[in-house]
């Protein structure tokens, strides 16, 4: 095989059931030990887990509790989220800092070594914000994640002030600081009009900290947000060519495991065991598409002199 690595971790609304980002309090409606029996006998390796449910975990089991669960039932990789507003000020940036140091308290119990980040988003709070204060906001947040052995990855999304992957790296780049990288998603890398076959020349691998996959329609339906947070779909059941996203990100390096975040109304009202077995058969055949087009890919370049 050329992608070796085929270890797959839910993201938090993957199995959350009926629960969505910037809806109500985010919480899934799901008993964790419910949902972790659920993954664990879909085979899954890793999940991820929103600060809401964390949170409502603190609170009623604790969190040393939850760790014990997520090794009982085998889970190699936990990834929390989603720190927002932390370039802020006043009341949005108290509540953003108690949620990062509740992320971090998690982490430190429950083997996380990644959280991710959201850019600038009207769903979150502001419309716009100062880059210089953004960068700085956010080195700030990187060396305090650091400082926890913690590594912070920011998500580049279409309807950001980040809204290419081209203008996540360059702020990657800008920033410079090692505990602060990038979170790639297919859904975004495709609706900000970048051409997968280009990954590998825009993508250091070594500032990725975090590769997602998932699916969508052809056409955008409505505004932006809710098309992404409403439509999205399985690997391999919509029209972007998720395999090719897989073979670039494998040729630009990549290595780790693969995120695989589905938010959509249909999946939301899915039987829980339906929804992650769908959608790790799903994704485990959409890896093994991409490995066929790196085979291709190899087969075609078998007879090419390389000129050193």
């Amino acid at each position: 095989m050329n992608i070796e690595n085929r270890d797959l971790l839910a993201t938090c609304w993957t199995w959350a059931g009926n629960a969505a980002p910037a809806r109500g309090t985010e919480r899934s409606p799901i008993p964790m030990a419910e949902r972790l029996d659920a993954v664990a006998s879909a085979g899954w390796e890793g999940v991820g887990i929103v600060h809401a449910d964390l949170a409502e975990n603190a609170s009623t089991t604790g969190l040393p509790t939850l760790r014990s669960m997520l090794d009982d039932h085998g889970i190699k990789h936990v990834e929390l989220e989603f720190i927002t507003n932390w370039w802020t000020t006043g009341e949005q940036r108290r509540e953003s800092d108690a949620m990062r140091d509740d992320l971090f308290e998690a982490a430190a119990v429950l083997g996380a070594t990644t959280l991710k980040a959201a850019a600038c988003l009207q769903a979150f709070g502001e419309t716009s914000v100062d880059r210089e204060r953004f960068a700085s906001a956010f080195d700030e947040l990187a060396t305090r994640a650091g400082s926890h052995g913690l590594r912070v990855a920011i998500e580049p999304m279409p309807m950001s002030n980040l809204p290419s992957i081209i203008d996540g790296v360059a702020f990657i780049k800008d920033v410079g600081n090692p505990h602060g990288g990038l979170c790639i998603d297919t859904w975004h890398v495709h609706r900000s009009g970048t051409d997968y076959r280009k990954l590998a020349e825009i993508v250091p691998v070594e500032h990725v900290f975090v590769v997602e996959l998932t699916d969508a329609d052809a056409e955008v339906v409505g505004p932006l947000w809710e098309d992404a947070v409403d439509r999205r779909r399985i690997p391999g059941l919509g029209s972007i060519d998720v395999a090719q996203f897989v073979a670039e990100m494998h040729r630009a390096g990549w290595r780790g495991h693969w995120g695989v975040e589905i938010i959509s109304e249909e999946h939301r009202h899915r039987a829980l065991d339906v929804a992650v077995n769908l959608t790790r058969e799903k994704t485990l055949e959409t890896i093994a598409s991409a490995d066929q087009l790196l085979d291709r890919a190899a087969g075609r370049n078998a007879g090419v002199p390389q000129h050193i």
